[in-house]
């Protein structure tokens, strides 16, 4: 038995941290599922989550959601163990109710209990948390053997290839009915929260990361998985600042507008240590002096990864000078230390990668903020897009990891 669209997408969020294959999400009917809540009828009778504890047929799942449901497994319920990125029930192992453990992946359904924290279970779907890790180690290592990432330069619908920029080199990405598109949405700054998309929904600007397989010569890519988004790229001094609300604002040098920034717990925040910053700044300097060309809203030239590797931003093959020294910067950022927003001043220079709701609006979400950048934009005043940072890094994630 073959599980439904709105049962696939649930089983998709058993393994949340993973991109699981399942081109069935493409539908458009899936993809709104995924953007919107489920009726709260629907909720009542299929909860999904990790599990607390179990104590006798009674388990306690916190929900994705954050709320805490007692599930009464019924006598003669189906439990099922499923792998994670199968959708084919045909494949899920017969289990019983001790072969689950706290910290599982569970996927619940029946009727409602006599309140709005009980649920009777008739069936369980089961995603044991160390296959949920093994194949997100793979896919990571996968991530990182054949995925490539840039600046989306051109879109063909038509033909569904796409072309992206990764300093001043182009690559065409081929994709096919059997590519999986997620996307990040505009408020996001965790590759969890990436959600189904479309080949439509990738515009010229946006940053794409693909794995797939390669041509020879590395020019093309036969895509088996694409993540994209729309980011944009700040550098400037904190105008204001305000740690307990959690917001600042600055004048972007390459806009010239005044920007609020939101700095959530999501956000990735660090200092550059005073010696790496003064070598990055004489490679931008050496970037600026050979008239690099850049790309990408605000000057970004970060190669895109979705939660997947850090990409060699504003330049990888064929970028040269800063451009080359600004892959370094991304990759070193995975690096420092974290802090936090209290850690930051007022008149502090800072580079910043953000993701935007709308286009237009002039609030954006911190995904990296990059502080101790003073000699880097003094030696770019203009904020030219020689030096700039990697928005696929979230998390704080390994500099060469798969999605985090």
């Amino acid at each position: 038995m073959m599980l439904t669209k709105r049962e696939i997408f649930r089983v998709t969020a058993l393994g949340a941290s993973l991109m699981l294959p399942m081109a069935a999400l493409l539908a458009d009917g899936a993809v709104a599922m995924a953007q919107a809540p489920a009726p709260a009828a629907a909720a009542a009778g299929r909860q999904i989550g990790t599990v607390k504890a179990i104590s006798g047929n009674s388990i306690t799942l916190t929900t994705d959601a954050g709320q805490q449901v007692v599930v009464s497994v019924a006598e003669g319920a189906k439990i099922l163990q499923l792998a994670p990125g199968s959708t084919d029930l045909k494949s899920a192992t017969a289990i019983t109710l001790a072969d689950i453990a706290t910290g599982d992946r569970i996927l619940v359904a029946g009727k409602a209990g006599d309140d709005a924290s009980s649920l009777v279970a008739s069936r369980v779907i089961l995603m044991k948390s160390t296959d949920i890790a093994q194949k997100h180690a793979q896919e990571q290592a996968d991530w990182q053997k054949s995925g490539s990432g840039g600046i989306v330069s051109a879109v063909d619908a038509g033909t569904g290839v796409l072309t992206i920029s990764v300093g001043a080199k182009k690559i065409q990405v081929n994709t096919s009915a059997k590519t999986i598109f997620r996307r990040y949405a505009g408020d996001s700054v965790k590759f969890e929260d990436a959600v189904p998309g479309t080949l439509a929904q990738i515009q010229p600007g946006d940053q794409l990361r693909v794995r797939g397989d390669k041509s020879d010569d590395g020019s093309s890519i036969q895509a088996q998985e694409v993540v994209s988004g729309s980011f944009k790229n700040l550098a400037g001094l904190i105008a204001t600042l305000d740690a307990a609300n959690g917001t600042l604002t600055l004048k972007d040098l390459a806009t010239k507008k005044m920007m609020t920034v939101k700095v959530t717990a999501n956000s990735s925040v660090h200092s550059l240590p005073p010696e790496a910053a003064a070598r990055f700044a004489a490679r931008a300097r050496g970037g600026a002096q050979g008239g690099g060309q850049g790309g990408g809203q605000g000057g970004s030239q970060a190669a895109a990864g979705g939660g997947a590797a850090p990409a060699r931003v504003a330049g990888g093959p064929g970028g040269g000078g800063g451009r080359a020294g600004g892959g370094d910067l991304s990759q070193m950022v995975s690096r420092l230390p974290a802090g936090t927003i209290a850690d930051l001043k007022v008149g502090a220079a800072v580079m910043i990668v953000a993701s935007q709701t709308d286009p237009g609006s002039a609030t954006v979400t911190a995904v990296t903020l990059l502080s101790g950048v003073e000699p880097i934009l003094a030696a770019n005043p203009n904020g030219t897009p020689e030096m700039t940072l990697s928005p696929w890094n979230v998390g704080g994630g390994a500099p060469e990891g798969g999605p985090q």
